[in-house]
């Protein structure tokens, strides 16, 4: 039986104007927070941000289950449906918020390849947080056609658990160097570059001829990152729920804040080994869900699969990721 939308396009396009507009006026307050001044931003002021933009993101869940209950309160189980939208959005915000989290760490090893100092780090994040909404909107719009063939569900089910558990094997102390990308040798060729960093700016003029700086190459490379982390968290959220409107506000909720999140990440990183565990085991989760489970279960029980569950499950593993390591007890 082909699955009905909740919320389609056509009659809820206007909330998905609003969610543009609140992410237009909260990407201003975010620029004026951190841009007005270049300073490096303390680890206590980098926490309460995000602290704030992480309660920003569940006060929208809670504002769209309100709406939710409203809109869908003329049929039968209308209530149901709500609770189960509003679980929904909870579960993809916070598996969108791991991967960026993730995502975060490779960031790190990019400023640090580029020799970009922290207080100019904030603004190279600005605009990549705007490639990854953009990025991720692209994706989103083509998933939302591409997954109602369950064939594809099983592929990308298929390929979000070979990515969980690649996450799990990998060694997170290799480093990545973004000097062999192929894309950014072939841009490094085709435009004129500084070899140092001018301050604040993308393009210097050196000789009257206008140039690039490292910051531009930074930048370059976090864009690329975008859109592979985009083939990442895309499936994995459309793994959760099949309502477009909820993968887009989830995404957009969880990509918010990440400026503040990565100075956090910055200044406290060796704490968190334990996440990529948690996450792998996540991915491994939602590609099973997506590729077999859902059917499975629909086939035996002859209804969904229980949202609550699927997010009991995510909560605990993420809770897992902050268990403290234990001290060597050596010496």
């Amino acid at each position: 039986m082909e699955y009905q939308l909740l919320f389609p396009f056509a009659h809820y396009w206007h909330w998905y104007l609003t969610v543009l507009a609140v992410v237009v006026v909260v990407l201003l307050v975010d620029l004026g927070l951190f841009s007005k001044k270049l300073e490096q931003i303390s680890l206590r002021k980098a926490v309460g941000l995000s602290a704030i933009w992480i309660g920003l993101g569940l006060v929208a869940g809670l504002v769209f289950y309100y709406a939710a209950t409203l809109e869908l309160a003329h049929l039968p189980n209308g209530a149901e449906l709500a609770k189960n939208a509003g679980l929904e959005y909870l579960s993809g915000f916070l598996v969108e918020k791991s991967l960026a989290v993730d995502n975060l760490f490779v960031f790190l090893v990019i400023f640090n390849h580029f020799g970009v100092p922290l207080k100019f780090q904030h603004r190279v994040l600005f605009y990549g947080i705007f490639g990854a909404l953009f990025f991720r909107s692209i994706f989103i719009a083509l998933g939302a056609v591409i997954f109602d063939f369950h064939f594809v569900e099983v592929i990308f089910g298929l390929f979000l658990a070979y990515t969980g558990y690649h996450v799990i094997k990998a060694d997170h102390d290799e480093k990545i160097d973004p000097s062999q990308n192929k894309i950014l040798q072939w841009l490094a060729r085709k435009i004129p570059l500084s070899t140092e960093i001018k301050g604040k700016n993308f393009f210097v003029r050196e000789g009257g001829k206008l140039v690039g700086t490292p910051l531009l190459l930074c930048l370059l490379f976090i864009e690329i990152s975008d859109i592979v982390f985009a083939v990442d968290s895309v499936p994995a959220i459309f793994g959760l729920t099949k309502e477009p409107f909820i993968v887009f506000a989830s995404n957009v909720f969880a990509i918010l804040g990440l400026r503040a999140l990565y100075f956090v990440l910055a200044s406290a990183m060796q704490k968190f080994d334990y996440l990529k565990y948690s996450l792998g085991v996540v991915l491994i989760f939602v590609g099973a869900k997506m590729a077999f489970l859902d059917k499975l279960y629909h086939d035996t029980y002859h209804e969904k699969f229980p949202v609550s569950w699927s997010l009991g499950f995510i909560v605990f593993c993420f809770a897992m990721a902050f268990v403290p390591k234990r001290k060597n007890s050596e010496g």
